[in-house]
């Protein structure tokens, strides 16, 4: 597998683990009653979004180690994907 294909699939993974650990320990500002005048009472008070990307990385970079592990030992081959099927027109 060469560098950018490994890249592109560290790139993916990452957006897809950012989504999912984003929520994790957010208060928004109703639920700590600290509602800043011209907000949304549902905007987080303390997003820590330095901590998550920080936390993202290394998930990201767990999985793709893990992906490519995989794809490497022959476990999950591209034939093994679901593609769409041919049609006569191709």
């Amino acid at each position: 597998m060469q560098i950018g294909s490994i890249l592109a699939i560290y790139f993916i993974v990452w957006w897809v683990v950012l989504f999912a650990v984003l929520p994790f320990g957010v208060k928004s500002q109703a639920e700590s009653n600290a509602v800043e005048p011209g907000t949304d009472p549902g905007a987080p008070t303390r997003p820590l979004l330095l901590r998550k990307a920080i936390a993202t990385s290394i998930l990201a970079a767990l999985v793709t180690a893990g992906l490519i592990y995989l794809a490497r030992s022959g476990v999950v081959r591209l034939e093994d994907l679901p593609m769409p099927f041919k049609t006569d027109m191709d």
